[in-house]
This record gives structure tokens, C-alpha cells and sequence, in this order.
């Protein structure tokens, strides 16, 4: 076999393949950039650069300004105010994401995880917004925090503002409704798009802040009173930026496909319609992205679980594609969401529909006696979904109960393998050390005048987790896949936990008297023990949330760093790509290598990898704040109509102005202030986190079982406060050693 041929390499950095591109000059790359600033030594001029590399025409500088940019982005160089390019590593910046705090100060969170975030004051924070990119500089420096100064503002994450139009003295002013975003911002009178004062608005900024400056912005969207229907999420999805909207070239490429999947692009698949598949999701779905199957062998299980062809309709670079990246996850609200495909596809051609031909991409598993993956291959395959079943259905079928209809011959003889198999998976699971935090789902019913009508908590049965655990085998055998193709595509990585906030929660848990491990070393097998053992507790879904608080987020990465609560060494996201853009690019990077492709030919470079995953896990984290911000709203409005309602609930924090009580079966935080805990002064003994009556010797601990009565709803700042109904606490445990 002949051996490739290497690129030759130019003194300047570039390769003779920017020739072949049609470049007349070669477009220098990252280090040789680097190179020549590092030898100038002082900040220079885009036409300086361009000089040096005898970069002389219009193509060619336009290629280098690219260059730039992506330098740019990364915090590799900086521009300061003479429009100068200057290497931050000279300047001893730190690159990074801005991170405000609902009490005016904020963060700089650097772009290099091993650096440490620096406080920003509330000074700092008057010239940037929540999610601004800059570089800056550490100031000073104590035992408990580094604080920053902001040199440079390197790119602006907000460009549109939504909140309450206020009118105070004759001057206009927007208040955000995303609390991240502490600055109001003026409106003049001419841009105020004839919006009444209270009114919900969207605006877009027009200048942005500095330390001697204030944001100004113009009006272009009235939204309405505040109470108006849908509001919350209309709010949520312009504060944070989420795109709700199909660009028109979007509408026309969704325009073209069908109803039905051509005859053509079955051709050259596997045939799989006559087996029993099943789609098993919740009540409520409308998009079906995968479907599975199992029987019985005699050494084992056959597992196939079919996904949904999203790759086959989407193709790199169209304008769907290009939309598809920008929004990277489905965005699911109370009252609607907030597709990442259009319709045609997320509920039509590409959503697993029972009794109609769908094309999929199948990962088919021989599993072993003991739950172990054998072998797995993945392929395409045409597929016809032969029934489409509900969690509370399959449930009620494998407890004995009346199920559903469909649940008969191949289809039960199915769903009884799926559960055989899911037991060894579950064992498996356990012996491995993954966590386990069995958290009932809460369902917030809204009607169509955009009221509350009710809360409901959902607790999982096995349906749920059959389904989970058939997901991650799939999951698992798609990442050992890539890796072991060494294709470009992104893992699902989940970190240990930090080691401050995992301390935070091992202070709770002492609390509450368990043995926890030491936050520097915490294995996921110590803490699966540990989550067993309060199972059974009133105060169980207040632990697992404390757990979580202390977990790291997990992220999309090209590297393949494992994941941590799933105790697994590789990990990817496979099974979702409807919903979940990094699924679509395994997809891809899967069929690449099945249709002969080699890893080096494969149209993804490790640079554009890494900053997809960089993309879709802030677009991923933008998404759940959203949710986050509309559920807590709702949940205050929903309280509102209860004032003075009675409410059993747990002690989930204790903090020297009150008590947080949880009310467990709505997942409804609130507040006890200090002053309504009795007639008595309370001292806050932190170390055991509990409050302690100076003259009655009254205890109220972490863990404690209360009953509270809604005192006040605070819709603004999202905030329930309770008083007791009873003074004394109605836990049983004993409270010796405390």
C-alpha cells in the first residue's frame, strides 16, 4: 500500500492545500499567527498581518480575518480598542464566560477548567451582561476567592432583552424578567413601540453598558399584560435567546419532504417491519424517537433498539442542519415546546409512528445470561412500529394489572423478554457502582387561559426503567463505536463532582447523620450505598436533589472522559436525535465508518468537534434555565390560589434567617423566616444544621417533617414564603448526638 503523502509545510504555517483551494497566498494557521505576534511583541493591525503573510487580495484576507475570529473566540488572542490584535498570554488575561449573580455581582468563569473563576464586583458587572465573553485580569487574592477586573469585553451574548416596561418620572426603563440580567436598561421615548407602562416587552439593545454608561435599548415586540396567557414561557424563550422561529429557508427545505417515505430511500436497508418494535414513552409524547425489541436465546438476549434516521432528511449544511445547531435541544415547557426540527420531521417522517414504514438506524446487541453486551453491530433499516405504548400501560401489564390492548402475542412476549433482560441490566447497574436517583417526574398542567389547573408527581415504575436501560446499553455500544474508530463525534462526559460542592453536601448529610465519603476521593459505588440507605426517607427526594446540586454538569466532548454517575468508561448520546443535535452527529459519524468511510476522511475536524460540544452544552444548559425559570413561575402562581393552605412538607435547609421546607409531593420550595418559628430567639448552629430555642430549647433540623401554611407569594422574585401551623417539628427520630 502506498503511504499518504504528507502536506508540505510552509515556513509561514500554512499548507500547499490552501493552493489546491484556489487561495492565491497561503492563509497562515493558528501558531504560525501566534509565532509572529510572539516575535513583534507589541499589539498590531489586522493590515500588519496581512502584510507579513503577503496576504494581498480580497479572498485571502477574508480567509485570514476567519482565522482571526476563531482566535478570537477561543481567548487565544485579544482586540483591544485601537482594533489591535495582541496575544493574551502576554497580557497575563484570563479568557472566559461572564456569570451574574441575581445580587449584582458575577463571575468570570474561565474558558481553561484548571483556572480558577474570579468574583467580579458589582462595579465590574455595570459593563457586562450574564453569558458576555471577556478577558481578564486576577486583582487580588485571599484565602477564600480570587477577584477579577474586566480588561476587555470580547464578544456580546445578549442582544435582545425581555421583561417589564416601567416608566419612572418621565424616563423609560426595561427590567428584565431573566433575574441574570440585574441592569435596567433606558427607553427612550421614541423607542418605546407605543408600549404601556407594567406591559411585558421584547427589546433590542441598542448601546451596551460601561462602568460610566448605561444600556440602552428599543422596543420592538409588545408581549402583553403579565397574567396574559402563555406569558412565562414567551418570556423564557426571549430572555434566553432561544430560537422559536422558522427562518424562511428553513420552511422551504421542510416544504419538500412528503408524508410518507419515498420507496427509493428504502432501498439498500434492512428489512425489519415484520418484527414486533414498540415505541414506550410518556402519555403525552408526540415524538418517537426510538423503538425496541428483545427475545429470549438460549444463552442470553437478542436486543434491538431502532432510532430514528434524523441523518438520513438532515443533511450537513443545509439550512435545517444549520437551524438544527443553532437550537441543539428540544426545549419542553408546561404548556409547549419548542421543536429542534420542523414539524414535518419531528412529529411526521423522522418520529417512529406506529403502523406506517419509518427509516431508522438500529443497534442490534447479543447480550449474555448476565446482562453483559456481547456483540453489537449497528445498520440501517426500513422499520414499522407495531404499537405505540405508554409507560403507565407497559407498567400495569407487568404488574398483572389490565394493560393495554395492544400488549398481546409477539408484542407481550416481547415486553416480557425487555423485562428479563432489564433485570440483568439492573444487576449489572448495581454491581458496577452507577447511582441511582429514582426521582418522580412533576407534571405542571396548564389550561389554554394559561392558569395552573393542577400538580401532579409522577413515580416511575419499571416501563420507565426497562426503557432507560435499554437506551444506555445502546448509548454505551455507539460510544465504544467512535472511539474505537477514532471518528470524530461527541461523548456524553460527566465528571466527578466538585470537590466544594460535593464538601457542601457531605456538611448536609452529616447533618442528618450519615457517614458520607471524604470530598476529595467520592466513588460512585460509596455514593449508590449511601442513596439506598435513605430511600425510605420522608426527606428522600430532598437528598437526592442535594446530590444532584453537588454533581458537575455533564457536557458534550470529543474526548472521551467517561461518566461518572453512570460508572461507565465511555458514554454517548445515540437514541435521541429528534431532540438532541450531538445524537445526530453520532449518527453521522457511525454511518461514516458503516458505509467504508476512514476516521481521517470524515468531513468533522477535532477543532469543529470540540466546539459543537462546546455549543450544544451551553445551548443544553440555556435550555434547562429556561424551564427551570417558567416551572418556578408557575409554581408561584399555582401557589397563589392556595394562601393560607395547609401543606406537609421537610425541612431541606436551615440557614441562620430560617428554615427552606420542601413540600415534597409538588417539589414546592419556601421560606420560614427566622421571626415566624415561635416565641422564642433561635440560634443557628450551622455545623449541625438546625435551629435551637434559647428558652424553649425548640429543635428544628435538617430532615425534620413540618406542616406549613403559604403565607406569601412574591411572582416577581419567584419566592414562597410559609409560617408553621405547628411550632414543634414532627419528626420521630431521635436527636441524640446532635
Amino acid at each position: 500500500m502506498a503511504k499518504q503523502k504528507r502536506r508540505k509545510t510552509t515556513s509561514n504555517g500554512s499548507s500547499e492545500h490552501n493552493k489546491k483551494r484556489g487561495y492565491q497566498h497561503r492563509v497562515p494557521d493558528r501558531n504560525a499567527i501566534i509565532t509572529l505576534l510572539s516575535e513583534l511583541a507589541r499589539p498590531v493591525s489586522f493590515e500588519l498581518i496581512a502584510d507579513r503573510f503577503k496576504l494581498s487580495d480580497r479572498k485571502g484576507k477574508k480567509a485570514l480575518a476567519e482565522v482571526l475570529t476563531r482566535m478570537l473566540r477561543s481567548g487565544q488572542i485579544l482586540l483591544n480598542r485601537q482594533e489591535q490584535y495582541c496575544l493574551a498570554e502576554k497580557l497575563a488575561l484570563i479568557s472566559g464566560t461572564v456569570s451574574a449573580h441575581k445580587d449584582g455581582f458575577g463571575f468570570l468563569m474561565p474558558d481553561d477548567n484548571d483556572q480558577d473563576d474570579l468574583y467580579l464586583s458589582p462595579r465590574q458587572m455595570q459593563r457586562v451582561m450574564h453569558g458576555d465573553r471577556v478577558a481578564g485580569r486576577c486583582v487580588k487574592r485571599d484565602s477564600r476567592v480570587a477577584e477579577g477586573k474586566i480588561i476587555e469585553v470580547l464578544e456580546r451574548h445578549t442582544t435582545e432583552v425581555a421583561g417589564r416596561y416601567i416608566r419612572e418620572r418621565g424616563i423609560g426603563l426595561l427590567v428584565p424578567d431573566n433575574p441574570k440580567l440585574t441592569l435596567r436598561l433606558l427607553i427612550p421615548e421614541k423607542e418605546r413601540g407605543g408600549a404601556k407602562s407594567g406591559e411585558m416587552v421584547v427589546a433590542q439593545i441598542l448601546d451596551y453598558p460601561d462602568i460610566d454608561k448605561q444600556a440602552t435599548a428599543a422596543i420592538d415586540r409588545v408581549l402583553g399584560a403579565p397574567d396574559k396567557a402563555g406569558m412565562p414561557t414567551d418570556l423564557a424563550i426571549h430572555s434566553h435567546g432561544i430560537p422559536h422561529q422558522w427562518p424562511n429557508a428553513v420552511s422551504a427545505e421542510a416544504s419538500k419532504f412528503g408524508r410518507t417515505v419515498p420507496t427509493r430511500a428504502k432501498q439498500d436497508r434492512k428489512d425489519l417491519r415484520d418484527l414486533p418494535l414498540v415505541t414506550i414513552d410518556g402519555a403525552d409524547a408526540r415524538d418517537f424517537d426510538d423503538a425496541v425489541y428483545a427475545m429470549r436465546r438460549k444463552a442470553g438476549w437478542r436486543l434491538v433498539v431502532a432510532i430514528a434516521d434524523v441523518a438520513h432528511y438532515v443533511q450537513p449544511d443545509s439550512a435545517i442542519d444549520k437551524e438544527a445547531s443553532k437550537r441543539a435541544t428540544s426545549v419542553y415547557f408546561p404548556d409547549r415546546v419548542v421543536p429542534m426540527l420542523p414539524e414535518v420531521l419531528s412529529n411526521g417522517l423522522c418520529s417512529l409512528n406506529p403502523k406506517v414504514d419509518r427509516l431508522c438506524m438500529v443497534c442490534d446487541m447479543s447480550v449474555s445470561d448476565t446482562g453483559e453486551v456481547q456483540r453489537a453491530r449497528f445498520y440501517d433499516a426500513v422499520m414499522r412500529s407495531k404499537a405505540r405504548l405508554t409507560y403507565q400501560s407497559v407498567g400495569r401489564y407487568l404488574t398483572g394489572e389490565t394493560g393495554d390492548s395492544a400488549i398481546q402475542g409477539d408484542i407481550a412476549a416481547s415486553i416480557d423478554d425487555l423485562h428479563a433482560l432489564y433485570k440483568q441490566f439492573a444487576r449489572r447497574r448495581a454491581k458496577r457502582g452507577a447511582i441511582e436517583l429514582d426521582l418522580p417526574q412533576l407534571r405542571i398542567h396548564v389550561n389554554a387561559d394559561g392558569e395552573v389547573e393542577g400538580m401532579r408527581s409522577s413515580p416511575r415504575n419499571d416501563a420507565h426503567r426497562l426503557i432507560e436501560e435499554c437506551m444506555i446499553a445502546a448509548n454505551v455500544e455507539a460510544a465504544k463505536f467512535i472511539a474505537k474508530k477514532k471518528v470524530q463525534a461527541l461523548f456524553r462526559v460527566h465528571a466527578k463532582p466538585n470537590e466544594e460542592r460535593f464538601n457542601e453536601f457531605r456538611l448536609y448529610m452529616l447533618g442528618l447523620g450519615f457517614k458520607v465519603p471524604h470530598a476529595a476521593h467520592p466513588q460512585p459505588r460509596e455514593l449508590r450505598r449511601l442513596m439506598a440507605s435513605a430511600q425510605d426517607r420522608p426527606d428522600a427526594y430532598a437528598i437526592n436533589m442535594a446530590l444532584l446540586r453537588s454533581f458537575a454538569h455533564a457536557e458534550y466532548t470529543p474526548d472521551n472522559d467517561g461518566h461518572f454517575g453512570l460508572a461507565l468508561d465511555a458514554y454517548a448520546h445515540f437514541t435521541s436525535p429528534i431532540r438532541r443535535y450531538p445524537d445526530l452527529l453520532v449518527h453521522r459519524a457511525i454511518r461514516h465508518m458503516t458505509r467504508g468511510g476512514k476516521a481521517r476522511q470524515y468531513r468533522y475536524s477535532a477543532e469543529q468537534m470540540t466546539r459543537l460540544g462546546q455549543l450544544t452544552s451551553e445551548r443544553e444548559r440555556r435550555a434547562e434555565e429556561a424551564t427551570r425559570e417558567v416551572e418556578a413561575l408557575l409554581k408561584c402562581q399555582y401557589m397563589q390560589k392556595h394562601l393560607g393552605g395547609r401543606f406537609d412538607g421537610i425541612i431541606s435547609g436551615v440557614t441562620h434567617f430560617g428554615l427552606f421546607v420542601q413540600i415534597t409531593s409538588l417539589q414546592i420550595d419556601g421560606l420560614v423566616h427566622v421571626s415566624n418559628l415561635g416565641s422564642d430567639y433561635f440560634t443557628h448552629e450551622p455545623e449541625r444544621q438546625r435551629m435551637v430555642g434559647n428558652r424553649t430549647g425548640k429543635i428544628f433540623a435538617l430532615g425534620d417533617a413540618v406542616e406549613v401554611i403559604v403565607d406569601r407569594v412574591d411572582l416577581e422574585s419567584r419566592q414562597i414564603d410559609f409560617v408553621l401551623f405547628d411550632d414543634a417539628p414532627k419528626s420521630s427520630r431521635r436527636r441524640r448526638g446532635r
